[in-house]
């Protein structure tokens, strides 16, 4: 081969030199399961919460340590519920639960899960599917895990949530008797009676309840709702507004 011909041949594959040079330099440094678990805890530590699940993926990507990987998912459900993403964290409390049902951390997991549908409840006038939810959890936890560290703060959780509900009920009867729809008012607050029969509000129940009883024209249930409201919430604030729908409408 002539000097002119080697010296073309040798130009062509320069360019292509400095492309696999390039590749090479382009190649991801690949960290066994644990550095990528502490780089994970490093962020976490910091707030770093979108950082950490990211490290934590990779663990669970490395396939070499099952119970790394285990930590990880939890961790990443951590990770999410503390960022606020309630969404994410519920799906990824509910995945560890499915994998892992007879974990050490089952019962946390449940407990979290929980939270993340409790922390989505806004008011009286949204969606109340987040507190239905909280309500299933919360028992379900409390019927598997009674003795647990959670269950106090669970059950004080569960009586807020009961507490919505039934505040919600009486939101929606209040509706029904101020668009004077006094049967749909009546069903309403009678079924939260019976659905609820344990809860401390019902006083407002009642109160509603009576008045709507009064203004459809059965003054006689309307006189007995009133006089369980008096005798069961003696010191409440709608024994007065009773009395003063009986002097107008009795």
């Amino acid at each position: 081969m002539s000097f002119q011909k080697l010296s073309k041949h040798a130009i062509n594959l320069f360019p292509m030199v400095l492309l696999l040079a390039g590749c090479a330099g382009t190649v991801p440094v690949v960290k066994s399961a644990d550095t990528y678990f502490k780089e994970g805890e490093e962020f976490y530590a910091s707030h770093n919460y979108e950082d950490a699940i990211a490290q934590w993926k990779k663990v669970k990507e490395t396939f070499s340590s099952p119970e790394l990987s285990t930590l990880a998912d939890l961790k990443i459900a951590d990770a999410y519920f503390d960022n606020h993403s309630y969404i994410e964290a519920a799906a990824a409390y509910e995945d560890f639960r499915k994998l892992h049902p007879n974990h050490e951390k089952a019962a946390y997991a449940l407990y979290r899960l929980g939270l993340c549908n409790y922390e989505q409840i806004t008011g009286i006038d949204t969606d109340q599917t987040p507190v239905k939810n909280a309500v299933n959890l919360f028992e379900s936890f409390l019927k598997q895990y009674p003795k647990s560290e959670y269950a106090a703060e669970v059950k004080e959780k569960l009586d807020d949530c009961m507490m919505k509900q039934i505040q919600y009920e009486n939101y929606v009867g209040r509706f029904y008797l101020r668009t004077e729809k006094y049967a749909a008012a009546i069903k309403r607050l009678e079924e939260a009676l019976q659905k609820y029969p344990n809860a401390e509000a019902h006083d407002e129940t009642l109160y509603y309840l009576g008045k709507a009883y009064f203004l459809s024209g059965d003054k006689v249930k309307g006189r007995e709702t009133f006089n369980r409201l008096a005798k069961q919430y003696a010191s409440s604030k709608y024994v007065e507004e009773a009395k003063r729908v009986m002097e107008k409408y009795y």
